[in-house]
């Protein structure tokens, strides 16, 4: 009897999850900027892809990012259920089965690697299936909840789409697609402790050790700045190793040292006051950041051809 109230109690809830739901599992917003990455790092490639390949290999990128999404929400469901933010994605208010979820996950992963293996090279789909697996078991299992440095180290898993678009294309990988990943890599720390530092009460209820909850405010504000002032000189490498052109790099110099200004602005707020303005406007300028320079790339790319 206990068996049969299982299976329809799970068979309630699947009943209960919408089209909306399954599509919120695979991350759709953070989906779009890593299928942007990877796209921007199809095109400006040497090479040539049949534009249906090229299609299929970015499709392939965005249902790794989608499938490596799915396994870390149904990872850290619990986790969710505890921050304000999360609490109403569909594992912790119990629209979706867990088990589904994990099904799910995994059946993308395995074939969005399949996909890119028959539609481009055996690199291109050895590199999604590394960045699906980094995501899963070095960012989520390992190191989510054991060290402030999570994001500084897992952050890699999102640095590879670009890797990703350039090898479907070329088969291996180059200086500049290395150099593009360097800019996500370095990217990546500022961007989600600027996001952290708002959410730092979220992040301490649910016991993630993120850094401004490890280590304070003052010092994640000092390695923001820290991080931004790096990343100004690494963004502008395309354009120093001639593979864009000056368009290119004028963007870069702008965006990048206005990105400074953001966490110097950040820097200089009270503690206390951080939460309330700087930090959130530098998350929301951080996504502008990384859009607008990928987006140039291609641009600068086609004026200097």
């Amino acid at each position: 009897m206990s068996d049969t109230a299982n299976t329809l109690r799970a068979f309630d809830e699947s009943a209960r999850a919408s089209v909306r739901d399954y599509v919120d599992l695979l991350k759709p917003r953070v989906m779009s900027l890593v299928v942007f990455t990877g796209f921007v790092g199809v095109v400006i490639a040497p090479g040539h892809l049949h534009p249906f390949m090229a299609t299929l290999a970015v499709l392939a990128i965005a249902l790794g990012s989608g499938a490596a999404g799915c396994i870390n929400m149904w990872y850290e469901r619990d986790l969710d259920a505890l921050m304000a933010r999360t609490a109403n994605r569909p594992l912790p208010a119990g629209r979706v089965v867990p088990d589904d979820a994990l099904a799910l996950g995994v059946l993308l992963s395995i074939f969005s690697v399949l996909l890119m293996a028959v539609s481009t090279n055996f690199a291109a789909a050895a590199l999604l299936a590394a960045a699906i697996l980094f995501y899963v078991f070095i960012y989520t299992i390992w190191l989510k909840r054991r060290t402030p440095q999570n994001i500084v180290i897992g952050g890699a898993a999102g640095a590879f789409p670009p890797m990703i678009g350039w090898a479907a294309v070329t088969g291996d990988l180059s200086a500049i697609s290395i150099a593009l990943f360097g800019l996500i890599f370095l990217w990546t720390p500022p961007h989600f402790w600027a996001l952290a530092l708002y959410r730092r009460e979220d992040y301490r209820r649910a016991g993630v050790p993120m850094l401004p909850v490890v280590a304070g405010a003052r010092e994640t504000k000092r390695q923001m700045l820290v991080y931004t002032l790096i990343l100004l000189p690494v963004a502008l490498v395309p354009t120093l190793m001639g593979a864009v052109g000056w368009l290119y790099g004028a963007v870069a110099l702008f965006l990048g040292l206005a990105f400074v200004g953001h966490a110097v602005t950040v820097w200089r707020a009270a503690d206390d006051e951080t939460g309330h303005g700087p930090a959130r406007r530098m998350f929301r300028f951080s996504l502008i950041y990384l859009a607008a320079l990928f987006a140039t790339l291609p641009i600068d790319q086609m004026l200097v051809g």
